[in-house]
């Protein structure tokens, strides 16, 4: 019984071992399909991770540099804000508070432009006027006395006269200031007072003294009725050059001379305008026939403040017997011009000094000539072939008849022709009116 009992219990051991094996094999697939499953999952996760991090490469600056917009916030919830509606209920009550329940009325309410008494605004002025007076007033005593400084706008609005002129104000404008002794032109020499650090220096004295006698000479001309011409051609020249020209009432040039204006004058000059005048500089009518055939003007007096790069201009100066005032450096020629000005031709504070000193000359010697003219002194002779105006010649011949010889010109006497003295025929009479 115990051996039949023994087996049993054997084939139940090894009933159980083969059942044990089994299950382990079973449970050893269904690891190994999990397994691979999972690894399956892992590589379709990867790659949805993948897409998913270069979408947010892609487009996640963009999406975090901009600003979440509200309605993006809206869009989150099913419920409204408090703070909307708050915001919303308070802009309609001050719409109607405003137009006063008349949409019509939306751009005329007190709100929007509010009604100001002009009254109001004068006072305002008047009072902060007042105050500002007081404060001058209480404060100008306050401080430091300024001494007079330069201003570089002064000498173009109001320029210095020729009784101004001074060794220090010549000194303040460096006109005293020549080149290098290497540049220097030995024609030069008694204009100059030294040598420092290898540069020339100018003698002021001589510089005023020829400054005076140049301002002498502008003034006598624009007392004669002469033509004068301002030429400055460097860059910031313009403005003195035009201010002299029109104090003095003459003309001015601050671009290139075209080469051949004066030898060559009625082929550059001739769309120029002409006209005539009389004593107290008014316009003749009569002469429009005669003064579009006139011949082109000359000038009588030409100022170069910058003779190095206009030598063609004084060339044709020379050709022509033209007087010429021109400012000379210690390496320019003075022989070029007429009446030199020795001075720094590189400084533009010298140069508006001497054109404004020379303007001022110009305009004190067409003064002068005005006043004479009033009181019936005439300084200047009309140019000869001017003749009468063109009414008058008619009736002239006219009453003179078939037989008698017309006039056509100015016949002079002996007293005008030593009243003539004072100025040169034709310097006067005919004014050229150009764009320049």
């Amino acid at each position: 019984m115990k051996s039949i009992e023994q087996e049993m219990c054997w084939m139940k051991i090894c009933s159980i071992s083969d059942d044990a094996v089994r299950a382990s094999e079973n449970a050893t697939s269904a690891d190994s399909f999990n397994l691979e499953s999972s690894q399956v999952d892992i590589r379709q996760h990867s790659r949805s991770t993948m897409i998913l991090r270069n979408v947010a490469i892609r487009h996640g600056r963009k999406a975090l540099a901009a600003p979440t917009p509200r309605s993006l916030l809206r869009t989150l919830t099913t419920e409204t804000l408090v703070e909307d509606r708050e915001a919303i209920e308070h802009s309609i009550d001050n719409h109607w508070k405003e137009t006063g329940a008349n949409l019509n009325q939306l751009y005329t309410t007190n709100a929007l432009h509010p009604t100001r008494d002009p009254s109001e605004s004068i006072k305002k002025v008047q009072k902060d006027f007042i105050l500002r007076q007081h404060i001058k007033k209480r404060t100008s005593h306050i401080g430091s006395n300024i001494t007079p400084h330069y201003e570089p706008h002064q000498l173009l609005i109001n320029p210095p006269r020729p009784e101004d002129v001074t060794l220090e104000l010549l000194m303040a404008s460096q006109s005293h200031l020549g080149h290098a002794t290497s540049l220097w032109n030995p024609m030069n020499q008694r204009y100059i007072y030294g040598v420092r650090q290898g540069v020339h220096i100018i003698s002021l004295e001589v510089t005023a003294a020829h400054l005076r006698r140049a301002a002498k000479v502008v003034e006598g001309v624009a007392y004669h009725g002469g033509l004068i011409l301002f030429v400055g051609t460097r860059p910031g020249q313009a403005a003195s050059v035009v201010k002299a020209a029109k104090l003095a009432q003459g003309c001015h040039l601050f671009e290139k001379w075209i080469p051949g204006t004066i030898t060559n004058g009625d082929q550059i000059l001739a769309k120029c305008e002409v006209k005539v005048v009389d004593g107290l500089d008014k316009k003749v009518e009569g002469f429009e026939e005669k003064a579009a055939e006139w011949k082109a003007l000359r000038p009588d007096l030409v100022v170069v403040l910058n003779p190095r790069e206009n030598y063609i201009l004084l060339h044709e100066c020379g050709l022509n017997n033209i007087p010429t005032v021109g400012v000379i450096d210690t390496d320019a020629d003075p022989t070029w011009v007429t009446y030199p000005v020795p001075a720094n031709d590189d400084s533009l504070r010298c140069i508006q000094v001497i054109a404004g000193v020379l303007g001022r000359a110009g305009e004190a010697g067409q003064k002068k000539r005005l006043e004479a003219a009033k009181k019936g002194d005439i300084t200047w002779l009309p140019p000869p072939g001017l003749g009468k105006p063109k009414e008058e010649e008619e009736k002239e011949n006219k009453a003179a008849g078939p037989g008698e010889p017309k006039g056509k010109g100015v016949e002079l006497n002996a007293d005008e022709v030593e009243s003539g003295r004072r100025s040169r025929p034709g310097s006067r009479g005919l004014e050229e009116e150009d764009d320049d």
